[in-house]
């Protein structure tokens, strides 16, 4: 298969969703937002994104499956899987905040190897392929060279309907709060991801994520020369449901402060 072929079309699949997405932004009413459970919302944006992405992308790769954050289509492959949230950063939407993404990951195996993830406000698309580098509307991007997490500026996630872990989470917020240059929450991993991925921020870390929040990002990151793991090293982070992103330097720094805080999340 030729990932950077298929990367090029998943980049046009990704944009003409995103082209939808934007066109609905400016006429979006919030009496028709839904929710699927306390502070989870879905609008009917991201339903019909999701089944325009999923008609797509079958027909890019017709042997692939998919894991889909709306359920439009359910069924596994036995090699290749989509991965696909068609509108990350839903609530950010429905209050008109421009800070939202498509984001669609190719899994082969275990293994992401293909990543796109697309701002339509902002026309930015990060998109890597397993072994050829990260880049940014066709420019090559690399992680941040800041060499300590004093040197740092962090993104991270609210919970935000899980709050049972509220206080652990804000004794680890502080902490970073205290040895970095600042900590922002911006309301979308998948462009969390793809920022640290371009060096804007060094560090991003959240739990209770699910795999489409973070699949294609984590092939970005890596393809920009950044590292990813759980809590602790290692593990997996796609369906793990925590994750650290980092630019390689902080990594040890920002696994440290977490554990100082959740040891009992730890595992």
């Amino acid at each position: 298969m030729d990932l950077q072929q298929l990367c090029q079309r998943v980049i046009e699949i990704a944009r003409s969703a995103g082209d939808f997405i934007k066109h609905e932004a400016g006429n979006f009413d919030r009496s028709k937002i839904e929710l699927k459970g306390f502070n989870n919302l879905v609008s009917y944006v991201d339903k019909q994104a999701e089944e325009q992405l999923v008609n797509d992308l079958r027909q890019a790769l017709p042997e692939a499956g998919f894991i889909t954050e709306e359920e439009t289509a359910t069924e596994r492959g036995d090699t290749y899987n989509w991965v696909i949230d068609p509108l990350d950063g839903t609530t950010n939407f429905t209050h008109g905040l421009h800070h939202f993404a498509v984001s669609i990951g190719l899994m082969e195996g275990d293994e992401i190897v293909l990543g796109v993830i697309y701002n339509p406000m902002h026309n930015e698309c990060f998109y890597a392929t397993k072994g050829n580098g990260a880049y940014l509307n066709e420019k090559q991007i690399k992680v941040s060279e800041a060499p300590a997490l004093k040197d740092s500026l962090i993104a991270t996630g609210f919970p935000y309907y899980d709050f049972d872990l509220t206080q652990q989470y804000l004794q680890v917020l502080g902490a970073f709060m205290g040895t970095s240059h600042g900590v922002r929450r911006i309301g979308s991993a998948a462009l969390d991801l793809a920022y640290v991925a371009a060096g804007r921020f060094e560090g991003f870390f959240e739990y209770n994520l699910n795999a489409w929040d973070v699949a294609a990002g984590a092939v970005i990151v890596q393809e920009a020369g950044g590292k990813l793991s759980k809590f602790t090293e290692g593990g997996d982070y796609i369906f793990g449901r925590e994750i650290v992103a980092s630019n390689s330097n902080i990594h040890s720094e920002m696994l440290q402060t977490i554990a100082l805080h959740w040891k009992q999340l730890l595992s």
